[in-house]
């Protein structure tokens, strides 16, 4: 059967920004249900975001499969994003937010894509430093630091999960004089002159605890991007750790190289 007639032939390759030959091997057999859920790409794309997807139901009839195969097609798309799930449906996803590789705030990155930034507090505590963590911080071992844990937000959508160490005698009052909602960075070059010279980050591919789902709001399956930070100051002396999760189904992140 050809394109117009067979409901599961495979879509146009080489659309821009889209996988080599669309994700189809050489030998041209793929999975039933990467057929599938090439068709619900496309239908995504029609529909538009915010849209309600057909039922696991209708789809199994509409491209004459099990609705195991819809399920797994589904599964994919969600975990890429183009999905979300909305109450007892399914809705088409926005695009994922793009978070430059900067010293850029998370906020400023947000509002630069037209979106609303915010956070929730989880925690605010101060404890005596371990040596693994004072290096990083500027501190010595038993010293007071802080950790702050907030909850991401975009438009009040749950993204990630940041956790922040910093030492007490940088911000002694960060308990008393600091909005937990705003920029930890505005804070500390507006209030406290602290500005950032340079950090070394590193990202990897994490699940996350059933705890840290939970915060985010997101199946313990859910591939997340973990960011690790070292900050410094613009003389070079060490500043703040920084252990942020994204969701994987909702952020990029992007860089210029030179």
């Amino acid at each position: 059967m050809d394109h117009q007639t067979n409901p599961l032939a495979a879509p146009p390759a080489h659309r821009p920004g889209a996988a080599v030959r669309s994700g189809i091997p050489e030998h041209g057999r793929i999975p039933k249900y990467y057929a599938v859920k090439a068709r619900i790409a496309e239908l995504i794309e029609e529909l538009g975001v915010g849209r309600a997807l057909p039922t696991e139901r209708d789809l199994a009839e509409r491209y004459e499969v099990a609705r195991e195969t819809v399920r797994q097609a589904l599964r994919e798309l969600l975990l890429e994003g183009r999905l979300r799930r909305q109450g007892r449906g399914t809705v088409v996803a926005g695009p994922k937010l793009e978070q430059p590789l900067s010293l850029a705030s998370y906020t400023e990155g947000v509002r630069r894509q037209g979106r609303t930034p915010g956070r929730t507090l989880i925690s605010l505590d101060r404890f005596a430093c371990p040596a693994a963590l004072a290096a990083d911080i500027g501190a010595v071992p038993d010293e007071p630091v802080w950790h702050m844990e907030r909850v991401l937000l975009a438009d009040d959508e749950r993204v990630g999960l940041e956790s922040t160490y910093v030492t007490v005698a940088r911000v002694p009052r960060l308990d008393e004089d600091f909005d937990p909602d705003s920029s930890f960075y505005a804070y500390l070059r507006d209030r406290l002159g602290i500005a950032f010279g340079d950090a070394d980050e590193r990202i990897e591919t994490v699940l996350a605890t059933p705890r840290e789902a939970l915060l985010i709001g997101t199946p313990p399956a859910l591939p997340m991007l973990l960011l690790h930070r070292v900050s410094r100051d613009t003389e070079g002396g060490p500043l703040e750790r920084v252990r942020t999760l994204y969701r994987g189904d909702r952020f990029s992140f992007t860089t210029h190289l030179g």
